[in-house]
């Protein structure tokens, strides 16, 4: 399928493409081998509520004295 590069660099993907991926409103870029590839993605919002942040935390084995540690760095003065 053909598709055009708009003057704002720019490009449209054609509705035999886009049929394809209903839900997906973003792509990854990248070019490989002079092609452009596109992969889509599918963003997920970040974690808002305190207990999903603690299972989070959990999971990567942070502590408090971690995040003591964390904040006393962050308010140091360089």
């Amino acid at each position: 399928m053909l598709t055009k590069k708009t003057s704002k660099n720019q490009l449209t993907l054609p509705k035999e493409i886009v049929k394809e991926f209903p839900e997906i409103d973003y792509f990854e870029a990248e070019v490989a081998d002079r092609k452009v590839i596109l992969t889509p993605v599918t963003i997920k919002p970040a974690a808002t509520n305190l207990e999903t942040i603690r299972a989070k935390m959990k999971t990567l084995k942070v502590t408090p004295a971690d995040v003591a540690e964390a904040i006393k760095w962050a308010r140091k003065k360089s």
